[in-house]
C-alpha cells in the first residue's frame, strides 16, 4: 500500500511551512487581542474575554474535531476549511474587536477557536502519512515540536513589534493573512493514492482522498469511530494515559509560568525582566527541539518524557532559590532545553500508541487537554498571586517533578483491555 509520502517527497517541508504559519497566527492571537482591545476601548478587558472565548473550545471541540478529521472522506477539504475558517475568524476579529457588540465579537472568537484543535494538534496527526516510519519520522516529530516552540517565540514578538511600529489592528490583520497562506498551502499536503491494481502515481482512486492515518477515506465499509473513541483510547492505552496525565499536570504549572516570572522579576527589583525570562525559556525549548532532531538520542520516548520533566522541574526549582539575575536567566534556558524534548516525545508517543482509526482524535484531544490545563494553571496563579513569587515558582517546579513521577507510575499500571498497536520504535 502506498502512502502520501510515496507521491509527495516534498510533503514534510510543506507541512512544516503550513504548521509554522498557522501556529504563528495562533500564538500571536493572545497578544494581539489584548493590545487591540486596549487601543480601541482603553481597557484590556474585552481582549481578555475574546481570548477566553478563543481558547475555550480547544478542549470542548477537540473530540468533535478529531472525530471529524478521522471520519471525513475528504480530508483535503476538511483541513483547508478548518484553516480557512481560522484565518477568517482572525480577520473578522481584527475588524470587530472594540467596535461591534461584545456578543458578536465573542461569537466570532468561539467559532475561530473551534478551528484551533486542527492547528494545535490535528496537523501533527498528518506526519505519519507524510513521512515513512523510522528515523525520518522521528526527526519529523522533533522538527514539528521545534515549529511549536518557534511559533511561541516569534508570534507574540512579531505582534508586539508590529503593534508598536504600526498599530494592533494591522498586526492582527497580518496574523489573518499568515493563517490564510497556511490554508492555501494545505492542499499540497494531500495526494491521491492509486486505484487498486495500478502502479501509476498519477492515477487517482479518489481526487481528494489520500491515505491519512485515522481517515476512512480508503475503506468506505470500515466502521467509523465515534467522537468519544479518542478519549477511550487515552484512558485505555497505558502509554497514552500516562503521557496525557503527566503533561496535563505539568502544564497546570507551566500555564502560570508567565505570571510568576513577571511577579518574580518585580519581587527581585527588575520588573521589566519577566519577559526576558520567558523569552529565555522559549528559546531554550526551541533549541532543545532542534537538538533532538539533529542528534537523535537513542532512548525510548517514555524515558525522554520523564527525564525532560525532571530536568525542567530541577532547573525551575533552582531558579526560584537563586537571587542572581544572570543565573536565573541561564536556568530558564536550561528549563526550556528540557521542555523542548518533552513535546517531541509526547508527539511520538501519540503516534506510536494511538490506534490508527482514532489517531486524529488522540492528537487533537491531547493538545486540547494540555491547553485547558495551562489555562487552569494561569487562573490558579492569579488567585495565588499574593504568595511570595519564589514560592510560586517552586510550586511550578514541584508540579514538573510530580508529573515525572506520575508518568513513571502510570506506565507500570496495566489494564485488561487494550487496543492493539504497532510495536514502538526507539525515540530517535
Amino acid at each position: 500500500m502506498r502512502t502520501v509520502h510515496d507521491h509527495n517527497p516534498a510533503g514534510l517541508p510543506r507541512y512544516l511551512a503550513v504548521a509554522l504559519l498557522a501556529r504563528l497566527a495562533e500564538e500571536g492571537m493572545g497578544v494581539a487581542a489584548v493590545l487591540l482591545a486596549l487601543a480601541r476601548t482603553g481597557s484590556a478587558a474585552q481582549g481578555a474575554f475574546v481570548l477566553t472565548a478563543w481558547m475555550a473550545p480547544h478542549v470542548l471541540a477537540a473530540p468533535l474535531v478529531g472525530a471529524a478529521a478521522g471520519r471525513t472522506r475528504r480530508p483535503r477539504l476538511f483541513h483547508v476549511t478548518a484553516l480557512g475558517g481560522f484565518a477568517a475568524a482572525i480577520a473578522a476579529l481584527a475588524v470587530l474587536t472594540g467596535r461591534a457588540p461584545a456578543l458578536l465579537t465573542l461569537a466570532v472568537a468561539l467559532i475561530g477557536g473551534s478551528c484551533g484543535p486542527v492547528v494545535s494538534g490535528g496537523l501533527s496527526g498528518l506526519i505519519a502519512a507524510l513521512v515513512p516510519e523510522g528515523p525520518a519520522r522521528d526527526r519529523a516529530y522533533a522538527l514539528d515540536a521545534a515549529v511549536y516552540n518557534a511559533a511561541s517565540v516569534a508570534g507574540p514578538a512579531a505582534v508586539a513589534a508590529l503593534a508598536g511600529i504600526w498599530s494592533p489592528g494591522p498586526a492582527m490583520a497580518l496574523l489573518a493573512g499568515v493563517a490564510a497562506v497556511a490554508a492555501g498551502l494545505a492542499p499540497g499536503l494531500f495526494r491521491p493514492h492509486p486505484r487498486p491494481g495500478t502502479r501509476t502515481a498519477g492515477t487517482a482512486h479518489a481526487p481528494d482522498a489520500p491515505e491519512v492515518p485515522g481517515s476512512t477515506a480508503h475503506a468506505p465499509d470500515a466502521p467509523r469511530p465515534g467522537p468519544t473513541a479518542g478519549l477511550a483510547a487515552l484512558v485505555r492505552v497505558r502509554e497514552l494515559r500516562a503521557i496525557t496525565a503527566a503533561t496535563c499536570l505539568a502544564f497546570l504549572g507551566i500555564g502560570g509560568l508567565t505570571t510568576t516570572t513577571v511577579l518574580l522579576a518585580a519581587h527581585r527589583g527588575s520588573p521589566g525582566s519577566g519577559g526576558v525570562l520567558m523569552t529565555a525559556f522559549a528559546t531554550g525549548a526551541l533549541a532543545g527541539s532542534l537538538a533532538v532532531a539533529h542528534w537523535r538520542p537513542r532512548l525510548s520516548s517514555q524515558l525522554v518524557a520523564t527525564l525532560a520533566l525532571l530536568g525542567t522541574g530541577a532547573a525551575l526549582g533552582a531558579a526560584a532559590l537563586l537571587p542572581v539575575p544572570a543565573a536565573v536567566a541561564a536556568l530558564f534556558v536550561v528549563a526550556g532545553l528540557c521542555d523542548g524534548p518533552l513535546l517531541t516525545a509526547t508527539l511520538r508517543i501519540r503516534a506510536d500508541h494511538a490506534p490508527a482509526p482514532v489517531r486524529a482524535q488522540v492528537f487533537t484531544l491531547g493538545a486540547g487537554l494540555k491547553i485547558t490545563a495551562a489555562a487552569c494553571g494561569a487562573a490558579l496563579t492569579g488567585l495565588a498571586a499574593t504568595l511570595p513569587p519564589p514560592a510560586l515558582l517552586l510550586g511550578i517546579a514541584a508540579l514538573q517533578i510530580a508529573a515525572a513521577l506520575l508518568h513513571t507510575l502510570l506506565l507500570r499500571v496495566r489494564v485488561r483491555a487494550r487496543a492493539p498497536v504497532r510495536r514502538p520504535q526507539p525515540f530517535l
